[in-house]
């Protein structure tokens, strides 16, 4: 194997950034040396990452903004692209491998003047901007959904892996699904996404309220919400006795997933792989202003395999929600059955996967 390191570029936000730090685990753990290039925000990174030489470039999306901003982004993408075309000269990759964010571009861009093998990460179920860029010419196209918009079908360099989660979500992947007992308590986990979801605060308060007393009395629920909305949601459950903790952030949430007998989501790829590697069934209602409606495109592949129910964000309404609970609350069956089919769909072993295929590519590399 080559003795030359491997070279990740990633940045932004969680979602390109989790994937990267699952890769650089796995890699390290083979005795394989790595170097990461980023912008500025990878200054922030804990964690495996930050374990290793960092190499920050300028960057920026051209799409975002108006006309002067998106001027001084394309400038920035073009200095940050010859930026990384010196730093990979003087690292000296055997491969460099991109997870999409327009923080990515310049190193892969770089990459592909020098003549370095790319391999590319693709984690949501339409190929992104930024991927679209960095795939072309690409050795390898690593996806997390069998299918893929912008993804021509029967292209040889595509490899299905999923995306990485944390190794406390990938042990709940043997951790069976046991659905709600007869007059049991009913577990149920509300989470916002990285983007938080100010309409979560009030739909899902108000569907629950309009459940059936019965049910309402088995719900032992945990829901996420935005700090300025913490308050009002606590005491509008308080006052209807309902049995519900609330906070921005869950410390322990691979713990909660683990006891949950339904997750109430956005469909980021993220929190889409944490709940298929575990095995949870779940209603998705897709952050609308996603680019490109990835998160539906997310939430409508697992939809399709039985593993959890799209709800539009147009259709989300206290409703909609309530008669989707009611029906699947009345039916432990078909809480087991979608479990077990999010349980077929998750790839707990993506990121040895997503070794596997970079090292493959490093093995066949003739760069000097």
């Amino acid at each position: 194997m080559s003795t030359q390191p491997v070279v990740l570029a990633t940045g932004g936000t969680g979602g390109h950034v989790f994937p990267a730090e699952a890769l650089a685990g796995e890699l390290a753990a083979r005795g394989v040396s790595l170097a990461l290039i980023t912008d500025d925000r990878g200054k922030q990174w804990p964690g495996e990452l930050a374990r290793h030489p960092v190499h920050h470039v300028r960057g920026g999306s051209p799409s975002a903004g108006g006309i002067a901003r998106r001027l001084a982004n394309t400038l920035g993408l073009a200095m940050g692209t010859a930026q990384a075309f010196g730093v990979i000269g003087r690292v000296r990759p055997s491969v460099v491998v991109g997870f999409g964010g327009y923080a990515s571009v310049p190193t892969l861009l770089a990459a592909r003047f020098r003549g370095v093998p790319r391999v590319v990460h693709e984690q949501n179920a339409v190929l992104g901007r930024a991927n679209r860029v960095a795939a072309a010419g690409a050795r390898a196209i690593a996806t997390s959904f069998r299918k893929v918009r912008h993804i021509a079908d029967g292209d040889p360099r595509i490899h299905l892996v999923g995306n990485p989660v944390r190794d406390a979500v990938r042990a709940l992947h043997e951790v069976a699904y046991e659905p709600p007992g007869a007059d049991g308590p009913i577990r149920m986990v509300v989470i916002g996404g990285s983007q938080g979801a100010a309409s979560f605060s009030t739909v899902i308060p108000e569907a629950i309220a309009a459940l059936p007393e019965a049910l309402r009395r088995r719900l032992r629920l945990a829901q996420q919400c935005r700090a300025e909305d913490l308050e009002r949601v606590k005491s509008f459950y308080a006052a209807r006795g309902i049995d519900a903790e609330c906070a921005p952030f869950f410390r322990d949430f691979p713990a909660r997933l683990a006891g949950a007998h339904l997750v109430v989501a956005r469909a980021g790829a993220s929190t889409v792989a944490e709940l298929t590697t575990s095995g949870r069934p779940s209603v998705l209602i897709p952050f609308p202003h996603a680019t490109e409606d990835h998160q539906r495109a997310n939430a409508l592949a697992v939809d399709e395999v039985g593993a959890s129910i799209l709800l539009p964000h147009e259709a989300f309404t206290a409703d909609a929600l309530r008669l989707h609970l009611e029906a699947l609350f009345a039916d432990p069956g078909r809480l087991a059955g979608m479990a077990k089919a999010a349980r077929e769909a998750g790839h707990p072993d993506a990121a040895s996967r997503l070794a596997d295929i970079v090292v493959g590519v490093m093995k066949r590399s003739t760069h000097p």
